[in-house]
């Protein structure tokens, strides 16, 4: 497959400056914004996901008319947190 670019980017030169600040060892800046694009790109599908799933579940709700309370969602919450914490003091 052939490969793509993207477009120039004119940037102020302090943000040039502080992402070539903060490049590993032996990355180029072409490398750090590619990686920067793509974890972008995968943080908005999850946000995408997620979104789409919250709606979902309100429609399921809507059609069953069975909601919780923030409350009832908390406390089953924090009973799962405790379980996993008491799992994890066990292992030790």
């Amino acid at each position: 497959m052939k490969s793509a670019s993207f477009p120039s980017l004119r940037v102020d030169p302090a943000l040039r400056r502080a992402a070539e600040g903060v490049l590993q060892e032996g990355e180029s800046l072409s490398n750090f914004l590619e990686q920067s694009v793509i974890a972008e790109i995968h943080h908005r599908q999850q946000q995408q996901a997620f979104l789409k799933r919250g709606l979902a579940s309100r429609e399921k709700s809507r059609q069953n008319g069975e909601y919780y309370s923030a409350e009832a969602v908390n406390d089953e919450l924090e009973a799962l947190l405790a379980v996993a914490e008491k799992g994890s003091d066990d292992r030790r």
